[in-house]
């Protein structure tokens, strides 16, 4: 995710909560972002090891609703275990149900939060330079250790840290001269 901003952004920033494509090549809803995948079982009680695919803790906090496809998990209990998250959803009582959710991409609808803009967001937005020239659409958001990238539909790659503005289907950037040329 990356901060609504002023002018430019003052350091790069990690963007997270984008639908990534998957393996088997199914469909992900449209709706709903992929926030977490679920690992193996933990213990005899129903626990699961999941790998946040966001930084947003609150999404396996007590309560939280996430999907398994079209199965609703509600968060009974989570608690950060290294580097993973051990979750306990209600209904998930033994081993074998937890192991019935291995493998299994968790996903959440998307938070409002106006303070944040999200890869969703981005995906499809036209992309224009300060002067109004049109340099593309992003395609995708790479991530990049330096400064994630937008990917355009031509090919060109743009680092967020030339991210001026960005409004419901359009974002400014400002790159230096010769960096899509």
């Amino acid at each position: 995710m990356i901060r609504r901003l002023q002018p430019k952004p003052p350091a790069p920033r990690r963007i997270i909560g984008a639908n990534p494509p998957r393996s088997d090549g199914s469909a992900v809803s449209t709706s709903r972002l992929e926030v977490g995948r679920v690992g193996r079982a933990h213990g005899m009680r129903g626990e699961v090891a999941v790998t946040l695919t966001t930084d947003r803790v609150e999404r396996v906090a007590a309560g939280a609703v996430l999907w398994a496809g079209e199965r609703r998990l509600e968060v009974r209990s989570s608690r950060p275990h290294q580097g993973r998250h051990l979750v306990t959803f209600d209904g998930v009582v033994d081993r074998t149900a937890a192991e019935e959710l291995r493998g299994v991409v968790l996903t959440a609808e998307p938070l409002d939060d106006p303070a944040v803009l999200w890869v969703h967001e981005l995906v499809g937005a036209e992309v224009v330079a300060p002067d109004g020239t049109r340099l593309g659409v992003v395609a995708a958001v790479e991530a990049n250790p330096a400064s994630d990238l937008l990917v355009l539909d031509g090919g060109g790659l743009v680092p967020l840290t030339f991210l001026v503005s960005a409004e419901e289907g359009r974002v400014v950037v400002d790159p230096p001269a010769g960096l899509l040329d």
